[in-house]
């Protein structure tokens, strides 16, 4: 559902990031940090109301939806997608780089980028062949979709592709999936903003699902999310012996 395209101005105007820079104080992950370890030394040193929220969150969160982005060019939709992932509970985006690579701006995504996992991909049978494997059902968005958003709750486990601003979705990403929705119109419009189409889809997607992530993951984002509530939590870790 692809909108005018957007010119390079967008893409170099201020605030615009890499999705790296976001994940930048994972660091202890890398240095022999287990999930376990991890939680063991940080919970005590976070307020107990901070602990309560992280894991309020957790609670509502799903790896049973998925959103993919087919090579997304204007940083603001990209950092809206974050947002809309994190806000109705999507733990997992993925992001086609075939074109450019993945630019988002921080004052839109408000920070969701540290909290969703993004995955990147450099061609679209990457990005397929890891969500097939998965066993996520691929469904595109396209004006053309016999699917309707409401349709989309139906599906336990699925990849929801969203096209480039001006190319939509590609041929790859249509020859896999298995299914395509449309947001209907009435209106003399006949597309919406890449970022609004997701909302949309994806509201829909969560309205009656509940969190169903697995024990291992839920431990693994609350360790994460511990991580990013200590200050200074470099040092601190830096003080101690992995575990």
């Amino acid at each position: 559902m692809p909108p005018c395209y957007v010119g390079r101005v967008r893409r170099e105007s201020d605030g615009v990031s890499d999705i790296s820079a976001a994940h930048r104080d994972d660091s202890p992950w890398a240095k022999g940090w287990s999930t376990e370890g991890l939680i063991s030394v940080l919970e005590p040193l976070v307020l107990e109301q901070r602990r309560a929220r992280i894991l309020e969150v957790i609670e509502g969160r799903t790896d049973n939806v998925t959103v993919a982005m087919d090579a997304p060019h204007d940083p603001h939709n990209g950092a809206a997608v974050l947002r809309t992932c994190d806000a109705f509970g999507i733990q997992q985006v993925h992001v086609v780089e075939r074109l450019e690579p993945f630019l988002f701006v921080r004052k839109v995504s408000l920070g969701t980028e540290r909290w969703v996992d993004v995955h990147r991909h450099a061609t679209q049978q990457s990005a397929i062949t890891q969500l097939q494997s998965a066993g996520y059902l691929v469904v595109a968005a396209c004006a053309d979709g016999e699917l309707v958003p409401s349709d989309l709750a139906q599906f336990e486990r699925f990849a929801l592709i969203m096209g480039n601003e001006r190319d939509g979705i590609s041929e790859a990403f249509l020859s896999a999936s298995a299914h395509r929705v449309k947001i209907p119109m009435r209106g003399f419009v006949e597309s919406l903003n890449m970022s609004v189409s997701t909302a949309i889809l994806v509201h829909a997607a969560m309205a009656h699902r509940k969190g169903d992530m697995v024990e291992s993951r839920r431990r693994e984002i609350y360790a994460r999310g511990l991580v990013r509530s200590v200050v200074r939590v470099r040092d601190v870790l830096a003080n101690l012996n992995p575990r």
